[in-house]
This record gives C-alpha cells, structure tokens and sequence, in this order.
C-alpha cells in the first residue's frame, strides 16, 4: 500500500480506502464489517469513510463497533464522517450552525469516538449562509472534535468562496473535496476543479469510482445479480441507471480491455482513477472480504495503463456522455 499526502496538508491517506455507503446497515452486518475492516487494515488501508445519512446513522454505529472490537491504535487510522441529512426535524438538515455542531456530536457518539479526522460538509446549502457554515465546521475543529474540514459535490466557485470566507477571518478553509470520480463520470473532476488543485493544492477523496458497481461488469448482461445493491429496497432508481444500454455497451468495451491486460474490470477502473495525480484516496466499497482482496491489487495494475492502454481506453469512452 502507498499513502498519498492529502493534497498540501501534511497528514497521509492510504491510496486505496474503504467506505460504507449503501453496505453497512443494508448489506453487511457486524460480523461482517469486522472481517472487511481487518481485511482492509491488513492490506494497509489506514482510511474508513462513513457519514450520518448513511442507513440513518446505523452505518456509524456498525463501523464504530467493529473498529472497537479489532482493537487498532486509534492515532494509526483515520475516519471521517460528513454532515447534512440528520433527520426529519426543520434544523436536522443542511449546514446551518446548530446542525451541523449536533450533527458531529451524533455522529462522534454513534462512533464511539471523541473525534474524527475529516468532516465534511456532505452537500452545499442555499439556505445557509457560507459564512455560518464555515464558522460551524471551525467551531468543530476548534472543539478537537475534528482535524480537517472538507466538502463533498460542492461546485469549484462555492468552494473558493469558502476558502475566501475563511482566509478573511483568519479561519481555517475546507481542504479537501470528496467527488465522484470514475471513467463513467469525469467532467467536474478534470474540468471544473481544475483551479482547486492549480490555487488551493486541494485534495480529493474520491467515491463510487466503480460507478455504483457498474464498472465490475457484474451488470453487463443486462440483469442485476442477486445480492447487489442494485436488488435493495429503495434502491429502483439506481437499477434503471445502471442497466442503461448506452453505458451496457461502453462497460463490455471496457472489460475487453482489461481481459487483454490479464486483470479484472474492477482492478483497471480503480487504478485508472488512481493513475490520476490529483487523486489522493480512491474510496472503495465491499460487502465480502474477497472484494476487497480483488480491489486492493488495483495499484499493482496502475504500471499496466500504458500511453497506449490510456488512448485505447479513450477510444472506447469517445461519444459517451455522462450522466
């Protein structure tokens, strides 16, 4: 495992990490969250994602759990959680200041810890004024509640105005942004956020690279297999999209190329996103132990994308539109 500094902040994250979107609380139990998060420790993951929305906070709580009983050196890994959906009351959403100070102490004691690494703030908020969300999270920090502060899909102008806000009144600016990232969905990460890495030396935590499970080819006959997450309750929106013919067709072209290099669609998806450098984590999820085993070996198959494995790969993806 390689660690990459987090952008220009000192601290480093493993390359590869490991979140709980959509699995803990839906697909993993306890149990099972334990025998992932050791596989992933052992594999030299010193990154775990998590946030409050996720299965209403019970992902934070099954997450804490197992961390707990695996025992690990609490300074030796790195957590984090991201704040805005809370709940069904009028000031449980968004990043106003109550919610956001409440929404980090219940996720802390549903985690059973005094504090996080990174919190982020998990989507913009019209209704809050920046300055209020940005003196929230200093607030966060300023209470050793957290270390860093960061955004998740934010566009690149609210987060300069936060970094504005911030350097105006001597507080501490967001510094890293959580966006999705894979070779299905790229437009925001090269483009827009250019002027993040170039002005700010932002880093990035990237989610779904494998695009809700699309890029494993699981998906590729034109079904959802049992047991994925496509099959969930509540979950009808994500089968439509991921059964699209359009992007069916784009994953097939794909999947030969990484059968010519001798790996799995999955291990050359990931190491395309981690070739990129201004990725400083590529968050992955699994259900199994044996997923994360596969997704790990992805940095060995990086030296494989070759200048022509890349252009090939560009061949395939010309014409596609993203969602």
């Amino acid at each position: 495992m390689q660690y990459r500094h987090l952008g220009k902040a000192g601290i480093k994250v493993s390359e590869l990490s490991i979140g709980s979107w959509v699995t803990y609380g839906k697909q993993v139990d306890k149990r099972a969250a334990r025998e992932i998060l050791q596989a992933a420790w052992e594999a030299g993951v010193n990154f775990f994602d998590n946030a409050e929305a996720y299965a209403g906070g019970e992902s934070e709580i099954i997450m804490g759990q197992a961390l707990r009983d695996l025992d690990l050196p609490r300074e030796q890994y790195l957590i984090s959680t991201k704040i805005f959906w809370g709940g069904k009351g009028p000031n449980d959403t968004g990043l106003n200041y109550k919610h956001v100070i409440e929404g980090v102490n219940n996720a802390l004691k549903r985690l059973g810890l005094d504090y996080v690494d990174f919190v982020f703030a998990h989507r913009p908020d019209p209704e809050t004024p920046i300055e209020e969300t940005v003196w929230a999270f200093n607030q966060v920090i300023q209470q050793g509640k957290a270390f860093y502060w960061g955004t998740s899909e934010w566009s690149a102008a609210e987060i300069l105005l936060a970094n504005q806000v911030a350097r105006e009144n001597h507080m501490r600016p967001p510094s890293m942004e959580q966006p999705q990232y894979n070779l299905l969905h790229r437009e925001r990460f090269e483009k827009e956020y250019a002027i993040l890495y170039k002005e700010l030396g932002y880093g990035t935590t990237i989610w779904s690279p494998l695009a809700s499970g699309l890029l494993t080819g699981k998906y590729n006959q034109g079904s959802a297999p049992e047991g994925s997450r496509a099959q969930l309750e509540g979950y009808s929106w994500l089968k439509d999209r991921l059964l699209d013919p359009a992007k069916l067709e784009v994953t097939r072209k794909l999947g030969n190329v990484a059968e010519d290099l001798g790996v799995s669609l999955t291990q050359m998806s990931l190491a395309w996103v981690l070739k990129n450098p201004h990725v400083s984590t590529v968050i992955t999820g699994a259900s199994r132990v044996e997923q994360v085993r596969e997704n790990m070996k992805a940095a060995d198959v990086v030296p494989l994308l070759t200048d022509e494995v890349m252009a090939r790969i560009e061949g395939v993806l010309e014409g596609y539109r993203e969602d």
